[in-house]
C-alpha cells in the first residue's frame, strides 16, 4: 500500500514539475473549496474589470454552479449576464473568449472536497482563469481505461459530490494515466456517462502525433496536449457540443489534424486537397467542424458541404443538425439552393446540398437560368467539401464547378480513395464517364487515417471472413453454390454469427432477380422448418431494392449510385415492381406499417430505422418488431451505419472499394459482445479480399492482413487453452479442483477477485470462438473438451454471483485497494439477447407440457440457463424458486405459466416484506403503505421513513440506526420491484 502511494505521488510530482516547465503556475495553496473559490473570484474580477461584493459573489456562484455539465460548457464558451445589487446588468465572460491562450493557466493538486457521505480527493486539476477545466487522475497500477472511467462515474454518482455542487462542475476533460499509458475523455451529464449491462460507454481516446503514432507516456502527452495554447485550443475549438442530445464530444487526434490541415490550406490559399479517413471513423463530425470554423473566416464567401445520394443527404443533414439544430435545412429543390447561395444571411454561409442539385444550378441550358443568377458569386472564394468524393457523378460536376468558380477550393473526404488500380469507367445514364483518381482531382493528400490505423486504435473492428465450402468441398472462384445450400448455411450459422441474435445482418445479392428469389426461398424454407420443428424460431427477413424510376426523380437520383439496380430495372420492370409490391405487402403485414411503391422512400427509411432498432433489448422492443436479415443488391452497402449490425452474407462479386465499403458495414465498435465484423462469403473471393486489403492498407501493406483479419481459430483455441490452464492452476493453488461448484469454497475477497479476472478471460475467448462460423467439427470438439458448455454456464453463474457481491462491497467501501475496487467487471459477456424473459417463459411452458421421458431440457439445465444470464440477474431467485414448484408434464400453457409466475412472485415478495417488518419491529400494513408510496412515485420520501418509526418512540440516534438497518434490508426488495427503473433518492442509503 505504502509503495503504491509513493509511486502514485512520484508520478504526480513529475507531472506538476512538467506543467511548471510548460509555464503553468503551481498553486500548492489551493487544497479546498474555499481556496478554489477565492482564486476564481480574483481571476473573474480581473478579467471583467469589476469588484463584486461578498453577497454578489455568493449569488454569482449560486447561478453558475450547477450539476448540468452541458449548461456549464455553454456558459464557459459564451458571454453571460448577471444582475448586480443596484439592478444594473453585468455582461461577463468566465475566460478570455477572444483569445483562449491569454487566460491564466494554473495547476493544483490533492484538492479535497466533502460530499454527503465521504471525502473525495482529486489528484491534479488544471485551472483556466481559476476554473478547473481538466482533471488528471493518476494510477500506479496498470488499470484499464474503462475501470478508471468507472471510478470517475462512481465519484460523480456519490450524493452531494463536488462535480455537481462546486466549481468542479466546469470540468470539460478527464485525463487518466499510469505514466506509461494515458487516455482522455469528455465530461458529460450522467445519461452520457454511465455503465449498464450493455456496457456501452463514452469513447476514451489516446493522443497521437500527426502520423497517427500513439503518444502514451504522460510526459510526452503533457508536452503535446497540455501545452497551454494546445489545451485551450482543444477545449475551445476541438470539442463539439451536440445540442439536441446535450452532449459533449471530444474530437479524436486524426480528426483534429484533418480540420487543421483544411483550415490551414484555406488560410494559405494552397489549392485543393483530400482527407483519407477510413469508413466508420467519424468523417461527418470532422467535416462539420471544418465548415463551422470556416464560418468565422471573413475571406470565405460560402462553404458548401456536398453529398451524393438522397439517403446520404438525409443522414448527413440529420448528423449536422445533431451538432447544431436547424443549421441545415432540407434543400428540397434547386431553387432553394440558389437562393441560399445568393443570401447574405450569416446562417446561409454553410450549406449542405447534393451534387445533383449543384449540377442543375450550374447547368447553363436550364430554363430557370440558375447559372446566370449565380454570376455575382463567380469570382468569390467558395469552399466545397465533398463527402465520399469518389461517387459516380463526380467527374462531370467537378469540371463544371471548376469552370464556374475559378477561385474555389475543393476538399474531399473518402474512406476508400480511387487509385489507378481501382479506377474504372462507370456508365451514367447510358454515357461513359471515366472515374479519375482522387489524387488527380484533389491534387494533394492532406491527412490519412486508414483502416489499419483505426483497427490498431480500436476505433473500428477487425474482420472474420468465412469462405463457405458447400459439402466441405472448396468452392471455385465465381462459382455460386445453390441458393438452398446458401440459405441452409445461413440458417445454421446465423445465431452463432450474431451472438445469439444480439446483432443483425445484411445479405448482399448479385441482382434484383436474385434478391427476389432469395426472399421467396427464405419464406418457403423457414415455413417448412417451423412446421416440422415447434422449437424453430424463424428469422425476420426483409428485402429492399429500388423500383424502376419511371419519371420519379427521387428514385432516379437514388439510382445514380446503384449501378446494378439501375441496369436491372431496365429489363422487365413490371415483374420487378410486382415483386417489390409483394415484399412491401409482407412487410406491412408483419410490422403493422402501410408503405407502398408510390412512396418508396418512406419504406426505405423505415427499413433503415428498424435495422437500428436492434439496439433495444427484447424486453423494450419484442423480437418480432426487429429485422434479423435484410436482403439487398446495392442499397445499404455504402454509407449506412449501425453498431448493432455485425454480419454480412455475400453472394455477389465485390472488388476494391466496393468490397471494403460493404465489409465496413459490420465493423462499428460496440463492446466485448461484438469482437469483430463477420463476413460469410459464398463466392470464394479470398483473392479479391487480399487485393483490397493490400490496396487500402495505407502504410505497411505487408502486415495489413494480420491487422485487418482476426486470428485463425487454432490460434484463439490455443489462447483459450492457456486461459483454462490459468484458471485450473489458480483453483489448484487454493486447494480446489477447477469445478464450478467449488468456486463458492474460495476464501476471502482477494481469491474471489482472482477467479473473476481469470474466468472473464475464458469467457471472452469463448464468446469470440462462438461467433466463428467456420469451425471444423474437430475444433468444436477441442473447445468442448477445454470448457464444456454446461461448465461454461455454471462458471458464468458463479461469476455473476461473485461479481455482484464484490461490486456492491466496493461501492460501500472507500478503500481504493479493496479487491473489488480494482476489478473491471464485465457483464456484457454474460448477456444473451435470446435468453430473455419471453424465451424463458416459453421454455418453462415446454418443460411443463412434455412427458419426462421426452423432455429436451431438464429442470437442472433450465436452472443453469437462468443462472448464467446477466439479463436475468434481478429475476433469477424468483424464477428458480418458481421452477422448483412446477411438476414436469403438468401441461400448463405459456399464458398459465406467466400468470402463475406473477402470482408466485407477488406472494413471495409479500412474505419477504412481512419478514422484514417483523425483523425491524414494524407493522406490516404500515411498511406496505411506505413501500407503495415509494413505488407509486419512484421517489424515496425520508419524511415518510421518519413517520414509519414514530410509533416506536426512539431517540434520534437510535432511530437513525434503525432507519439505516431497515433500508439495508429494504433496498434489494425495492430494486427487484422496480424492475430496472431508478428510484430517485435511494442512492443516499446505497452509499452506506
Amino acid at each position: 500500500m505504502a509503495e503504491r502511494m509513493t509511486k502514485e505521488s512520484e508520478i504526480e510530482q513529475d507531472l506538476i514539475s512538467k506543467l511548471a516547465s510548460l509555464n503553468y503556475l503551481r498553486r500548492d495553496d489551493i487544497r479546498d473549496r474555499a481556496a478554489l473559490e477565492r482564486n476564481f473570484r480574483q481571476k473573474f474580477e480581473s478579467l471583467n474589470r469589476v469588484r463584486l461584493t461578498d453577497s454578489e459573489f455568493e449569488r454569482l456562484l449560486g447561478e453558475i454552479v450547477t450539476p448540468d455539465v452541458f449548461a456549464n460548457a455553454e456558459r464557459l464558451r459564451n458571454w453571460n449576464t448577471f444582475e448586480r445589487e443596484d439592478g444594473t446588468p453585468l455582461h461577463y465572460q468566465l475566460v478570455n473568449l477572444k483569445d483562449w491562450c491569454r487566460n491564466t493557466f494554473e495547476v493544483a493538486s490533492q484538492l479535497r472536497m466533502n460530499t454527503h457521505s465521504s471525502h473525495h480527493r482529486y489528484d491534479v486539476l488544471i485551472l483556466l482563469n481559476g476554473l478547473p477545466v481538466a482533471q488528471v487522475e493518476l494510477k500506479s497500477l496498470r488499470v484499464s481505461p474503462r475501470k478508471a472511467m468507472q471510478q470517475i462515474v462512481e465519484y460523480k454518482n456519490d450524493p452531494g459530490n463536488g462535480y455537481g455542487n462546486s466549481l468542479l462542475c466546469f470540468l470539460q476533460l478527464f485525463i487518466v494515466s499510469n505514466r506509461s499509458q494515458t487516455w482522455y475523455f469528455a465530461n458529460n451529464n450522467n445519461e452520457h456517462f454511465l455503465f449498464n449491462v450493455e456496457e456501452r460507454f463514452l469513447p476514451v481516446y489516446r493522443w497521437a502525433a500527426r502520423d497517427n503514432r500513439k503518444v502514451e507516456h504522460l510526459a510526452d502527452f503533457a508536452e503535446q496536449f497540455l501545452a497551454k495554447c494546445t489545451l485551450a485550443e482543444m477545449i475551445s475549438r476541438y470539442m463539439v457540443l451536440i445540442q439536441n442530445e446535450r452532449k459533449l464530444v471530444m474530437m479524436r487526434p486524426y480528426q483534429v489534424y484533418a480540420v487543421k490541415a483544411i483550415v490551414d490550406c484555406i488560410h494559405e490559399n494552397r489549392g485543393n486537397g483530400y482527407i483519407w479517413h477510413t469508413t466508420g471513423s467519424g468523417k461527418t463530425l470532422t467535416s462539420f467542424k471544418a465548415s463551422t470554423l470556416l464560418k468565422d473566416n471573413p475571406d470565405i464567401e460560402k462553404c458548401l458541404f456536398v453529398v451524393d445520394r438522397k439517403d446520404l443527404d438525409k443522414q448527413t443533414r440529420e448528423e449536422f443538425n445533431r451538432f447544431q439544430p436547424g443549421c441545415v435545412e432540407e434543400n428540397t429543390n434547386t431553387e432553394t439552393l440558389v437562393q441560399r447561395l445568393l443570401s447574405d444571411d450569416y446562417r446561409n454561409k454553410v450549406i449542405v446540398t447534393t451534387i445533383q442539385k449543384l449540377g442543375l444550378a450550374l447547368d447553363g441550358t436550364n430554363r430557370k437560368q440558375y447559372r446566370e443568377r449565380l454570376e455575382p458569386l463567380r469570382d468569390k472564394r467558395v469552399v466545397f467539401i465533398f463527402d465520399e468524393c469518389h461517387r459516380s457523378q463526380f467527374g462531370e460536376n467537378h469540371k463544371a464547378i471548376k469552370a464556374f468558380f475559378p477561385n474555389a477550393q475543393l476538399f474531399g473526404f473518402t474512406g476508400t480513395p480511387i487509385f489507378e488500380k481501382n479506377a474504372s469507367a462507370v456508365r451514367v445514364e447510358g454515357e461513359e464517364a471515366r472515374l479519375m483518381t482522387t489524387q488527380e482531382v484533389f491534387q494533394q493528400e492532406l491527412h490519412a487515417y486508414t483502416i489499419t490505423h483505426a483497427i490498431d486504435d480500436g476505433n473500428v473492428l477487425r474482420f472474420h471472413v468465412d469462405y463457405f465450402r458447400p459439402d466441405g468441398a472448396a468452392a471455385k472462384l465465381g462459382e455460386t453454390p445453390a441458393k438452398r445450400a446458401v440459405i441452409e448455411a445461413i440458417l445454421e450459422k446465423h445465431d452463432a454469427a450474431t451472438n445469439q441474435r444480439k446483432f443483425n445482418a445484411l445479405f448482399a445479392t448479385a441482382s434484383i432477380d436474385e434478391a427476389i428469389e432469395y426472399y421467396r426461398l427464405f419464406r418457403e424454407i423457414q415455413a417448412a422448418r417451423a412446421a416440422q420443428d415447434p422449437e424453430f424460431m424463424p428469422l425476420n427477413i426483409a428485402c429492399v431494392f429500388s423500383p424502376p424510376a419511371e419519371g420519379n426523380r427521387d428514385v432516379a437520383q437514388l439510382q445514380e449510385d446503384l449501378p446494378q439496380e439501375l441496369e436491372d430495372n431496365r429489363k422487365d420492370p413490371g415483374r420487378k415492381k410486382a415483386a417489390l409490391a409483394e415484399i412491401i405487402a409482407d412487410y406491412n403485414a408483419r410490422y403493422g406499417t402501410n408503405h407502398d411503391l408510390a412512396n418508396f422512400d418512406s419504406y426505405y427509411q423505415d427499413i433503415q430505422s428498424r435495422i437500428k432498432d436492434q439496439k433495444y433489448p427484447n424486453a423494450d422492443l419484442p423480437r418480432g418488431r426487429k429485422i434479423d436479415i435484410i436482403i439487398v443488391v446495392d442499397m445499404l452497402l455504402t454509407g449506412f451505419d449501425s453498431a448493432y449490425l455485425n454480419t454480412l452474407y455475400v453472394d455477389k462479386n465485390l472488388k476494391y472499394h466496393s468490397l471494403i465499403q460493404a465489409f465496413s458495414r459490420t465493423n462499428r465498435v460496440l463492446n466485448d459482445a461484438k469482437p469483430y465484423g463477420n463476413i460469410l462469403d459464398f463466392r470464394a473471393q479470398r483473392a479479391a479480399v487480399d487485393e483490397a486489403i493490400a490496396l487500402f492498407s495505407g502504410e505497411a501493406p505487408e502486415r495489413a492482413k494480420e491487422v485487418w483479419l482476426v486470428d485463425p481459430a487454432p490460434k484463439v483455441i490455443e489462447r483459450l487453452a492457456e486461459a483454462t490452464r490459468s484458471l485450473t492452476e489458480f483453483m489448484a493453488g487454493h486447494g480446489l479442483p477447477a469445478r464450478p461448484e467449488e468456486v463458492s469454497n474460495l476464501k476471502g475477497d482477494a481469491a474471489r477477485a482472482g477467479f473473476i479476472e481469470r474466468f472473464k478471460e475464458v469467457r471472452r475467448l469463448a464468446t469470440q470462438l462462438e461467433q466463428y462460423t467456420d469451425l471444423a467439427p474437430e475444433q468444436k470438439d477441442q473447445i468442448q473438451a477445454l470448457i464444456p458448455r454446461d461448465d461454461l454456464r455454471a462458471f458464468s453463474a458463479r461469476y455473476l454471483e461473485l461479481a455482484k457481491q464484490l461490486q456492491d462491497k466496493a461501492r460501500k467501501s472507500d478503500d481504493p485497494t479493496a479487491p473489488g475496487a480494482q476489478l473491471d467487471f464485465e457483464f456484457v459477456l454474460f448477456d444473451s439477447a435470446l435468453i430473455d424473459y419471453d424465451y424463458i417463459m416459453g421454455l418453462i411452458a415446454r418443460f411443463s407440457q412434455a412427458e419426462p421421458k421426452r423432455q429436451k431440457m431438464t429442470r437442472a439445465e433450465l436452472m443453469r440457463l437462468l443462472a448464467s444470464s446477466a439479463r436475468l440477474m434481478e429475476e433469477r431467485e424468483d424464477l428458480e424458486a418458481y421452477v422448483a414448484t412446477l411438476a414436469e408434464g403438468e401441461g400448463l400453457s405459456e399464458a398459465e405459466i406467466r400468470k402463475g409466475y406473477e402470482r408466485f412472485k407477488a406472494q413471495r415478495q409479500a412474505e419477504e416484506l412481512a419478514r422484514i417488518a417483523e425483523r425491524h419491529g414494524l407493522d406490516v400494513k404500515a411498511l406496505q403503505g411506505f413501500v407503495d408510496l415509494i413505488l407509486g412515485r419512484m421517489i424515496f420520501d425520508p419524511d415518510a421513513l421518519t413517520e414509519l418509526f414514530r410509533q416506536r418512540g426512539l431517540g434520534w440516534k437510535a432511530r437513525a440506526q434503525a432507519e439505516l438497518a431497515l433500508m439495508e434490508d429494504l433496498i434489494p426488495w425495492l430494486n427487484r420491484k422496480a424492475e430496472g427503473r431508478e428510484i430517485s433518492g435511494l442512492e443516499v442509503y446505497d452509499a452506506h
